[in-house]
């Protein structure tokens, strides 16, 4: 088997690339996916850098968000079948051209679908749709400012905010992004490379600043986000590819009457296949089913930018390192 593998903490361009590995051993109540996609990330890079919540056993191969076939099942497995087209969520394991993952964490991929297109729906529509709506309860008609959102999860949130009803204002760094977005339905799109945002916001909300701010980025675009909200706002913050995760005063959250909170859908996939609490979450399913269905409604259009053959992978983590992006990056092993 080829793979990608992290024998020590290092950046993702200095990973290896491995042949005639041994294929993943099944294990009760797994199945062996053929991997067809496999997303790559910042959060990839902060994986095999050591710098991650979680640290794999090493050496390992990275890679968490597949989509592709089913090869073998073992003999407990119920309800799926060879050669069914489905997307998961693994621990690890991705970068390779075979995966074991435990059967209750499979969904079967929407008709009509690719396996590219799946890394997005799964993760970036997965996260953005429980940050918008388990977490910031989204209601129609509410103004919201979306980060980044020329990127995967920011893209999702642009989409689902839009489908939901909302007003949104879009900020990304390239025109390629900008016009993207004003044809995914973006109200108002702003250039992230400005210096700042607050006062365009306030200008295009009639001074109030906006409901919700969707904030991928971090840093200084959080503490700047915060004062371009209207009183009773709320801030989701999501991850931080600025590098910097800021630190809240709360002095602000006070005066101003407003919420941060954090969303990580790894939570309903469970830090570990392992774990009880989440092997037949209500809440991921829910989350999938509506996903398949605005898919399904033509409601959502998830976007792969550019898709790699596994030993390019370099050439795939250079597109998102460099922010060259148009949704997400993907590898096919």
């Amino acid at each position: 088997m080829r793979a990608v593998v992290c024998r020590d903490w290092r950046p993702f361009e200095e990973l290896e690339f491995e042949e005639n590995l041994p294929e993943p051993e099944l294990q009760p109540g797994q199945v062996m996916i053929r991997v067809g996609a496999v997303g790559v990330s910042f959060a990839t890079n902060l994986v095999v850098s050591g710098k991650y919540q979680r640290k794999p056993p090493r050496p390992f191969v990275p890679g968490t968000e597949v989509a592709g076939t089913i090869a073998a099942m073992a003999d407990d497995v119920e309800g799926l079948e060879i050669g069914q087209k489905v997307m998961s969520f693994v621990d690890w394991g991705g970068m390779a051209e075979k995966v074991a993952i435990w059967s209750g964490q499979i969904y079967p991929l929407p008709e009509g679908m690719d396996f590219g297109e799946g890394i997005p729906l799964l993760s970036s529509y997965g996260t953005s749709y429980g940050a918008l709506h388990l977490r910031a309860r989204l209601e129609p008609g509410e103004r919201v400012l979306v980060h980044g959102a020329g990127g995967g999860v920011g893209l999702a949130a642009v989409e689902l905010a839009k489908a939901h009803g909302a007003t949104v204002i879009a900020r990304a760094g390239t025109p390629e992004k900008r016009d993207w977005l004003r044809e995914r339905g973006a109200d108002h799109v702003l250039d992230s490379r400005a210096d700042s945002f607050k006062q365009d916001v306030l200008d295009l909300t009639d001074g109030q600043g906006v409901d919700l701010v969707y904030d991928p980025i971090g840093g200084d675009v959080f503490h700047e986000s915060l004062r371009a909200l209207d009183r009773g706002g709320r801030l989701l913050t999501i991850g931080y590819a600025s590098g910097t995760i800021p630190e809240i005063g709360a002095n602000l959250l006070l005066v101003k009457d407003i919420s941060v909170m954090g969303f990580n859908w790894g939570t309903y996939w469970g830090w570990s296949p392992n774990d009880e609490r989440v092997r037949f979450s209500p809440v991921r399913a829910r989350v999938m089913e509506a996903l398949t269905r605005l898919y399904q409604e033509g409601a959502i259009h998830p976007r792969v930018h550019a898709t790699y053959p596994l030993e390019r992978y370099r050439e795939a983590w250079a597109d998102v390192r460099d922010r060259v992006s148009v949704g997400r990056v993907v590898i096919a092993p």
